[in-house]
């Protein structure tokens, strides 16, 4: 006579019990204590702390003031151009080379593969790492606000927040095309592929020195360009575009940057 088979529990087969879901508490713990030793493993190092939180200051100021001051001083619409190039300058480096270069380092070394095995919150490493890229951008706009008047710019601190707001949360697209680089390119050759997005991004985006008009269209490939003009419509000055548009794009190259980044690691780790 045939009889239906009872699945046993999984106590009675000797499997071992699924671990138990964590709290919301826990789970924001982990998530804080991530991004807070992400951070200061970041702050500690001279060679990414040093150039990402004094170069566009320092740079600002040598351009700004120094060698140009006189002829910024007179022009209100260029000393907002040079303030916001450099910090759009500022707010691609932490992003870009965090993500690019110490997930390729931590994925080569199995640190990642070591991460997912542990009872951490799946995006725990990556949520970290783009907290620590928003926190140096923070500290990049702080000091930026303090060079301005050095700089010759007259902007309302209403405005200044304005754009500091927008430059922390534009520094996502930036972490996500770092994110993809570091999930495709070895520890040593991450700098070089990160420097190959990086410059170009800088220079052909007319953050920095405007364009010919003729070359104007390769800007609107860049996001740093679309982050200056998200920038000069939240200040209040004229933009190119509906800043719509430039959001719109912003938030394309994350999503799209970000899904191609996770995809590779699923497959190949």
């Amino acid at each position: 006579m045939n009889t239906l088979a009872v699945p046993e529990p999984a106590q009675m087969r000797d499997e071992p019990a699924a671990p138990p879901a964590m709290s919301r508490g826990r789970l924001l713990r982990a998530y804080a204590i991530e991004a807070k030793y992400e951070s200061l493993r970041m702050l500690r190092s001279p060679a990414f702390a040093g150039p990402f939180l004094v170069l566009p200051a320092g740079l600002y100021l040598l351009f700004g003031a120094l060698l140009f001051g006189a002829e910024i001083a007179k022009d209100p619409k260029a000393a907002a151009f040079i303030f916001l190039g450099f910090s759009v300058m500022g707010v691609m480096g932490p992003g870009m080379f965090g993500f690019g270069i110490t997930v390729a380092t931590e994925r080569e070394r199995g640190l990642l593969q070591l991460k997912r095995a542990l009872p951490t919150p799946p995006a725990a490493t990556l949520l970290a790492k783009m907290l620590m890229s928003m926190l140096f951008v923070t500290i990049i706009m702080v000091t930026m606000a303090a060079a301005a008047p050095l700089g010759h710019l007259r902007m309302p601190a209403l405005s200044v927040l304005t754009l500091s707001l927008v430059n922390i949360v534009g520094s996502m697209p930036f972490c996500a095309l770092g994110f993809f680089v570091g999930s495709l390119a070895s520890a040593k050759s991450a700098p070089a592929f990160v420097n190959l997005l990086y410059l170009p991004m800088i220079y052909l985006s007319g953050i920095l020195f405007p364009l010919p008009k003729s070359a104007e269209w390769i800007s609107h490939f860049s996001p740093a360009y679309h982050l200056a003009q998200a920038g000069l419509a939240a200040i209040g000055a004229p933009a190119n575009g509906a800043p719509a548009v430039h959001l719109a794009v912003l938030l394309s190259v994350t999503v799209i940057f970000t899904a191609l980044a996770v995809r590779r690691l699923a497959r190949h780790g």
